[in-house]
């Protein structure tokens, strides 16, 4: 339920995301596979095709329940040609390779009935160039009746040179016009229909940046206007104000918050001082929408966060643990749970890695101990942040929500000895979430006689 205080859905606080490149994740069906398909493990390309489907993911869910996660984001499953499929070539049609209609709504019916929510792509800035309107465009020209759906510079329609507007000159992806009406109130069709007929909770919004303003105010109004608590959430790389006032988006991929971490725990680029006042800073920008942001470590546009780290396990190890216990709703990319590598796209895309002899378990444990942690503790998903210490590398700070309280503590730098961490709480027992002891408060103070280099430790208190 949306809090009625608050333009942004309520649930979107106690979810953890995890998102699926459905080609990629699972092979459940391997009657609907595309011509061609590859084995399993091979290394993608920009063209191949390896059978991931709907039906993989039905397969999965136990494991991604066991996982922690509860809400999915899946990459583009309308039908297209590509293995990306943000060329989408009928937007009322899941693809074929992936499974039917019938197939989807029941797909969102068992995610339902298990607690799980359910974001799509909306590729709305441009469709395929073999979607019906352009292939008509494409044959009959300044006769065709969808003439205006299209930036067209010239006519005939060529692809070299390039007669048409497209998405970052891709000639296969014709830029739509959205300023024209009937474009308008078809994609707010399409919209609309997968929220009445399928009952998803939201949309990722794909480059919305390209549009304007006035179209998704608009555009939020038709889909609030069916469920208040749907989901809409921006793919915004750069400043996320202008997006979330209420009247556009509810969250932006939290790109900004995402080189923080980096700049933190990986490069090195900021020290703990550094990176306490820019996070202090983004929340305070942000205000109540910063519950509603999608915090990402990786995802289908970015190299594996394991290769971006280098494959420095402790360091990544302390990103996931901010990750995981800031404010707003964490991602986790498919197979980022197993450490699985890549550079960037297509090799940030490869299969999904199922034989668990390989999967870097230190990284596996985390994740779904994190995310266990999450879902117990209201004080992470809806808690007040505050800093209490930063000194050269080291960072605490504390989340608390109605009496719940939880200590983290980050070191992605040398030891530091001799360290006294005021609490600003009344609670005298904290539980060290990793081992099996309980810390006595002193003086409202927590004292360690050492925090070990890379590492991070995490309190509750008793």
């Amino acid at each position: 339920m949306t809090d009625q205080n608050s333009p942004f859905p309520n649930w979107v606080k106690d979810a953890i995301f995890y998102q699926i490149f459905p080609e990629r994740f699972f092979n459940g069906d391997p009657s609907n596979d595309p011509k061609h398909v590859e084995p399993w493990g091979n290394l993608p390309s920009r063209t191949n095709f390896f059978g991931g489907d709907l039906q993989g993911i039905l397969d999965k869910l136990d494991y991604l329940q066991d996982l922690g996660v509860n809400a999915l984001y899946l990459n583009p499953i309308f039908k297209a040609h590509t293995n990306h499929k943000y060329d989408t070539t009928d937007y009322l049609q899941i693809d074929p390779a992936f499974g039917t209609n019938a197939l989807f709504i029941d797909f969102v019916g068992e995610l339902h009935r298990r607690g799980m929510r359910i974001v799509l792509d909306g590729v709305f800035n441009h469709s395929g160039d073999g979607f019906w309107a352009f292939e008509d465009l494409v044959a009959k020209g300044e006769k065709s009746k969808y003439k205006d759906w299209y930036f067209v510079r010239s006519f005939p329609i060529t692809k070299s040179p390039l007669s048409y507007y497209t998405c970052g000159g891709a000639d296969y992806l014709p830029k739509l016009n959205v300023y024209h009406p009937e474009v308008k109130e078809y994609i707010f069709s399409v919209a609309t229909h997968w929220l009445r007929g399928a009952g998803i909770d939201g949309w990722r919004l794909d480059t919305p940046c390209k549009i304007p303003f006035e179209f998704w105010r608009e555009f939020r109004k038709e889909v609030k206007a069916i469920n208040p608590d749907a989901y809409l959430v921006g793919e915004i790389w750069r400043d996320a104000g202008p997006w979330i006032k209420g009247d556009v988006f509810d969250g932006i991929t939290n790109y900004r918050l995402r080189d923080l971490i980096i700049g933190f725990c990986s490069t090195g680029i900021l020290d703990a001082e550094d990176f306490a006042y820019e996070v202090e800073h983004l929340h305070s920008t942000l205000g109540e929408a910063g519950f509603s942001m999608l915090n990402l470590l990786g995802c289908h546009d970015t190299p594996r966060v394991l290769t971006l780290f280098n494959g420095e396990v402790d360091r990544l190890l302390i990103a996931m643990v901010f990750m995981m216990t800031t404010v707003g709703a964490p991602l986790i990319y498919y197979g980022d749970e197993i450490g699985m590598l890549g550079e960037n796209d297509p090799d940030c895309r490869r299969t999904m890695e199922w034989d668990q002899s390989r999967w870097n378990r230190r990284i596996y444990d985390l994740t779904r101990a994190l995310t266990h942690l999450r879902n117990e503790h209201p004080a992470l998903r809806r808690g007040t942040f505050e800093s209490l210490l930063s000194f050269y590398k080291l960072y605490v700070y504390k989340r608390t929500y109605e009496g719940d309280e939880v200590i983290v503590i980050l070191n992605p730098g040398p030891a530091v000895r001799e360290l006294v961490i005021p609490t600003k709480s009344k609670a005298k027992h904290w539980q060290d979430v990793f081992a099996d002891r309980v810390q006595i408060s002193g003086n409202g103070s927590l004292t360690f006689e050492i925090i070990e280099s890379n590492t991070y430790r995490i309190f509750t208190a008793k």
